[in-house]
């Protein structure tokens, strides 16, 4: 892999974390715990907001797990390992990597 590949790897990798850490105050706000006033919400209206709730927290542990790869992604650019199938060494094909850059695996390897 050339080292304008490597480049242009570590920017699609450095925005996708900027977009994901620029979100990440609204996912706290809408992940934090419900309270609502049992005398003027309806049932229903607790069950949405738990919902909701429950939707937020899952997006959110998904948004972190997203920027630890993120992160080994961008170490193994800086070690000379991006690119390379952690099962069998060999280079993973560049339009995996275009369609995900944290990828760790080979097609054949994933499978």
């Amino acid at each position: 892999m050339t080292q304008q590949d490597l480049d242009r790897f570590r920017k699609l990798l450095e925005d996708f974390r900027e977009d994901l850490l620029s979100t990440a105050a609204v996912r706290d706000e809408t992940s934090s715990t419900v309270q609502l006033d049992q005398q003027s919400v309806g049932r229903l209206s607790r069950m949405d907001a738990l919902q909701s709730q429950a939707l937020a927290k899952a997006g959110k542990e998904r948004a972190e797990r997203q920027l630890l790869m993120i992160d080994a992604a961008l170490k193994r650019i800086d070690q000379g390992e991006f690119g390379e199938c952690v099962e069998c060494g060999e280079t993973i094909n560049p339009k995996r990597l275009e369609i995900d850059p944290t990828t760790l695996y080979c097609i054949e390897c994933a499978q």
